[in-house]
């Protein structure tokens, strides 16, 4: 069988790349490694809810309160006003989308993506198979590289795509407590201080019955186990049931390029498609993948491959400026303790909370309000010029 589209992954943008690209009445393969689980703080916003169908059964929790801990223990508690933050479990949530898109058509195969062939009969994916350890040639017009953000199609195709920085994040999944003082199920708890991730964030998130506690960081020699206990002491969690343990590299920004100019385009985490300072990964693997179906399908309609930058182009229509502000704050304040201290304080103010929520809900900057963005950039300034002390100081 040759296929219009063979994905190699099978996370939250493979998946929908192979859904979307069935449900169009292409014949595409999925692969993926069987019972890998990504450390993943399980947050999606209505938007993703929304445009990705998700339904009410995959929402383990629904977080209507985010709070933000500075270095110094202070915190702000940031209250979600019209509408919730969904939380998913990655274990089941991106095997129902496995499930969902064999379902519209896609073949689903299992087993180890090893490389790329080509030969006069064409592109062949050459892979190993799980229950049988035998290797295999698929034969297909377009591949679409979802492999994660190590990603080895990456490497192999498209320039850059072996250099991409990330930080590594691991985090315990953990039998939750009953609410107390220091665990609420329906709030999100984000951790600035150096003393669990010098160069990025700590987070309790509630999964219902269970709750993510982690961290991430691109220092090298940063015990991750040993600052995640030191982040479950100081949240009151050490007693908990440990129920997994999994830590992975999470991508810092996207490629200058995501195809081959031939017959690879890359989608979702392999395409470096994180957003910065807040870590946010599955709204925009998801929207990676149906990006990277939308050109895949251009492509074949139109037999000319530059019109696989259409996935690039498309994502970054939309997105370049949320992820160019969210870089400049993660610059800006994930640099020291001090710089944390007064991000957090900044956040007790109401301007930055609704236009904060605003963009992250609904995945846009907002632009009606121009005198709150004014505002905000007087203050920001002012808080990294050291001009004004924190609000509790």
């Amino acid at each position: 069988m040759t296929y219009d589209v063979f994905v190699v992954g099978g996370g939250p943008s493979g998946a929908t790349a192979a859904e979307d690209l069935a449900r169009a009445g292409k014949r595409v393969a999925m692969l993926d490694r069987d019972g890998r689980i990504k450390p993943c703080g399980g947050a999606i916003p209505p938007r993703a809810i929304k445009d990705f169908a998700i339904p009410e059964d995959m929402i383990v929790a629904k977080v209507d309160v985010a709070r933000m801990i500075s270095p110094s223990g202070r915190s702000v508690d940031i209250h979600i006003e019209n509408g919730y933050v969904g939380m998913v479990d990655r274990e089941h949530f991106d095997e129902f989308l496995r499930v969902r898109a064999a379902k519209a058509g896609a073949e689903r195969l299992t087993g180890t993506y090893l490389r790329i062939e080509r030969d006069s009969a064409g592109t062949h994916v050459v892979w190993r198979d799980k229950a049988s350890g035998e290797e295999r040639r698929s034969l297909t017009k377009l591949i679409i590289g979802a492999d994660g953000a190590r990603s080895v199609v990456a490497r192999d195709e498209v320039p850059g795509g072996d250099t991409i920085p990330y930080v590594i994040a691991y985090h315990e999944i953990i039998k939750a407590p009953a609410a107390n003082k220091d665990y609420d199920p329906k709030r999100c708890d984000v951790i600035y201080d150096g003393r669990i991730s010098p160069d990025f964030y700590g987070w309790v998130f509630p999964h219902g019955d269970q709750a993510s506690v982690g961290m991430g960081t691109g220092v090298d020699g940063v015990n991750l186990k040993e600052a995640t206990a030191a982040l479950r002491a100081s949240s009151g969690l050490t007693g908990c049931e440990t129920i997994r343990k999994e830590g992975a590299p999470i991508p810092l920004k996207p490629l200058d390029k995501w195809d081959n100019g031939r017959d690879v385009v890359l989608a979702g985490d392999a395409a470096g498609v994180v957003a910065p300072s807040s870590g946010e990964g599955i709204y925009y693997a998801m929207l990676g993948g149906r990006v990277a179906a939308t050109a895949a399908q251009a492509c074949l309609a139109s037999g000319k491959a530059k019109d696989l930058k259409l996935a690039r182009k498309l994502f970054m229509k939309d997105n370049k400026t949320v992820f160019k502000v969210l870089r400049s704050m993660q610059d800006a304040y994930y640099k020291s303790d001090d710089r944390r201290e007064r991000f957090v304080s900044l956040c007790h103010d109401v301007d930055v909370q609704k236009l904060t929520f605003e963009a992250y809900m609904n995945k846009k900057l907002v632009a009606a309000r121009p005198l709150a963005h004014l505002k905000i950039g007087v203050k920001n300034v002012a808080h990294l010029m050291g001009w004004v002390k924190p609000s509790w100081t």
